[in-house]
């Protein structure tokens, strides 16, 4: 099983920070200019996540990909694995700004409590930021960004 509940990290607030994200938003209606395909995988697994539904998030996934939370890199062979890593995210997030740059679109994401394990705890209403690679409407790269280090557990998506 994965532990990676003590690795988790979030950033910190942003000023300027785009409006209100539209409950259920086409590509183009998430603020940065991201990929719209990519953002619409990316929106339907961070809903899911925040919902407390795993499995759904699971679906989001490729097998195989990769996930990296800090300095673990999970390689995800499988629905189960892929349900584990979003397990081990104690926070939801709501998407609230995208943007592409070559095969990469990185997230920022406003960190929400959610329904499962953990909590979110101090990281909830805090930024973070995750950088995905989609392929073929799967989520092949997840890689936690931003230029905070990690903080204490229980404080990211």
């Amino acid at each position: 099983m994965l532990s990676l509940v003590a690795l988790v990290g979030c950033g910190s607030g942003e000023e300027g920070e785009p409006g209100p994200v539209p409950e259920t938003p086409q590509g183009d209606e998430i603020p940065g200019g991201a990929d719209a395909g990519a953002v619409e995988v990316i929106y339907g697994w961070s809903e899911a996540l925040r919902r407390g539904d795993t499995d759904a998030a699971a679906t989001s996934f490729a097998i195989p990909s990769v996930a990296e939370n800090g300095p673990l890199l999970v390689h995800i062979e499988s629905e189960a694995e892929a349900r584990a890593f979003n397990e081990s995210l104690p926070c939801g997030g709501r998407l609230i700004r995208a943007r592409s740059e070559g095969e990469f679109t990185t997230a920022t994401f406003r960190l929400t409590e959610r329904p499962g394990e953990g909590s979110c705890g101090d990281g909830t209403g805090n930024i973070a930021q995750a950088a995905f690679v989609v392929r073929d409407e799967k989520i092949v790269e997840w890689r936690r960004v931003g230029t905070s280090p990690p903080t204490a557990p229980g404080q990211s998506i």
